[in-house]
């Protein structure tokens, strides 16, 4: 994660070169005016939807919290409208329409299932069964697998009752 850090200021140094750029253009388009004033108004929206977005989340967050459910699915849906708010919030043409492709409930579900991934990815198991719920896992059939050979010194065996289930989790090592 540190790695990336370096690229974050030429990367916003492109994306305030992009932003100048596009309002030129749509500014020799449709007049300087008529540019300001689109980017006065996505700044002003973004702002009122800020809070909107902002105030849904906690609500679905109260909400998956008093149910007794794991709060994930809520809080990236949240993360990824307050993104999209702010994105639209800032002056400019580029990231406010980002933001408001971020809006539109579609998209808005596709970004929230990378968010989840990117989350799943870099939590351990049982924080990631805690915020998501437990992991779905997909089970192909196919040929046996071999037995590992033993190894010299077997591993004690825990002990069972073969007629009760066990609960639990996977964990991913």
């Amino acid at each position: 994660m540190r790695r990336g850090l370096k690229y974050v200021p030429p990367a916003l140094l492109l994306l305030a070169l992009l932003e100048l750029t596009v309002f030129v253009l749509v500014g020799r388009a449709v007049g300087f005016g008529a540019a300001v004033l689109l980017v006065f108004g996505a700044s002003l929206l973004g702002l009122v939807l800020l809070r909107r977005e902002g105030m849904r989340a906690w609500r679905g967050f109260r909400a998956a919290a008093q149910a007794g459910r794991p709060p994930g699915a809520e809080v990236t849906d949240g993360l990824v409208g307050l993104l999209g708010a702010l994105l639209l919030a800032l002056p400019g043409l580029v990231s406010g329409v980002v933001g408001l492709l971020l809006l539109v409930p579609p998209l808005r579900r596709l970004a929230g299932g990378g968010v989840r991934r990117a989350t799943e990815r870099r939590v351990s198991s049982m924080v990631a069964g805690d915020l998501f719920g437990p992991r779905r896992v997909r089970v192909y059939r196919g040929a046996p697998q071999p037995a590992p050979e033993p190894s010299p010194a077997p591993a004690p065996q825990p002990v069972t009752d073969p007629g009760k289930a066990i609960e639990g989790e996977i964990v991913d090592r």
